[in-house]
């Protein structure tokens, strides 16, 4: 799980189960995001007739407005609200949550490159610097006793996420993966007083990994180096945690690909083929008079439309063509 939030595909058999779907970076690629000329550009010319006719027949709320330099992303809150957790920036227990963890707080721990200049230490992708299971296992078997004298025990989940736990967990805001992909991970660092030992213990790890036998491995095979770990998802699960109902949720990840690589051409065609696919199963759905919650997440904000009853004006719109897509890209 290398998004913090639990992302999944579209899949047919899931719509009848599902009253809400949240879809991340409708707004445009993420290197974008503040430049209003660049979101502008890659909204141009885009069809989206599917999208179009559906939110003509739904109400939008109010916006869930929030900053791109909070650590979690709109979509993540979003879903985090569905799903009956706390939606503070960087305070949304997904690992806990994961693990059914009610007793200690815990967080997500992704070994990863960073790749560092002399003005910015950039973090990679981890799908481009991938770690089978063996070869994590070996990482892990080497970092655990590092991790465990600062009191944080890690368990192996998937190749490229480590579940942790420890106190130092509790109350940690931590950015999330998404935030830093391609970035300068510096401002999205936790707080230095708060986790002083985690900062230690990551300088400790690059030391001990920049000329370590695992990394010679990985050299000869032509990868890049490990040299770093990304800490997210952390917190402690509340006590009402249990009781709460989570919605029919689920969170498409169709469009994050090519928005953290700041692609607009593929990012488009991604945004088409989930028009022609989901969107318009969804108009299927909202035609025939379900229920329906659709939440269009940028980097910034997010805006959930719900399905409203049919009024005479939509018969007349049928006849006069739908309503123009929304400013999406702005809205975002």
């Amino acid at each position: 799980m290398l998004s913090t939030a639990p992302l999944v595909s579209f899949a047919p058999a899931a719509l009848e189960a599902t009253t809400e779907w949240i879809i991340p970076y409708a707004g445009g690629p993420s290197s974008d995001a503040d430049d209003e000329a660049a979101v502008a550009a890659a909204w141009q010319g885009l069809q989206l007739p599917h999208l179009q006719a559906l939110l003509a027949l739904m109400e939008a709320g109010p916006s869930q407005s929030g900053s791109e330099m909070d650590f979690s992303p709109p979509h993540e809150r979003a879903l985090a609200r569905s799903m009956g957790l706390p939606d503070a920036p960087g305070l949304i227990p997904w690992a806990a949550r994961e693990a059914a963890e009610y007793h200690q707080a815990c967080a997500y721990v992704t070994p990863c490159h960073w790749h560092i200049g002399a003005d910015q230490v950039h973090q990679s992708d981890p799908q481009s610097t991938p770690l089978g299971e063996e070869e994590s296992r070996q990482l892990l078997a080497l970092l655990a006793p590092w991790f465990a004298d600062d009191g944080i025990t890690l368990e192996y989940r998937q190749p490229q996420c480590w579940l942790a736990r420890g106190e130092l967990f509790d109350g940690l805001a931590t950015a999330s993966l998404d935030r830093v992909i391609g970035r300068d991970v510096r401002p999205w660092l936790p707080d230095a007083r708060q986790a002083r030992s985690l900062h230690r213990l990551q300088s400790e790890v690059q030391m001990l990994l920049y000329t370590h036998v695992f990394n010679d491995a990985r050299a000869a095979l032509g990868q890049p180096p490990i040299n770093a770990f990304w800490v997210h998802g952390a917190g402690r699960l509340p006590a009402d945690a249990a009781a709460a109902r989570p919605r029919s949720v689920q969170c498409v990840n169709s469009l994050r690909t090519a928005a953290l690589q700041g692609q607009v051409a593929p990012w488009r065609a991604a945004w088409q083929a989930l028009d022609a696919g989901l969107i318009a199963a969804l108009l299927g759905q909202v035609r025939a008079g379900r229920d329906l919650r659709l939440v269009l997440c940028g980097e910034r904000h997010a805006v959930a439309w719900q399905r409203r009853a049919p009024r005479w004006r939509d018969r007349l719109a049928g006849l006069l063509g739908p309503r123009p897509l929304p400013a999406l890209g702005a809205m975002l």
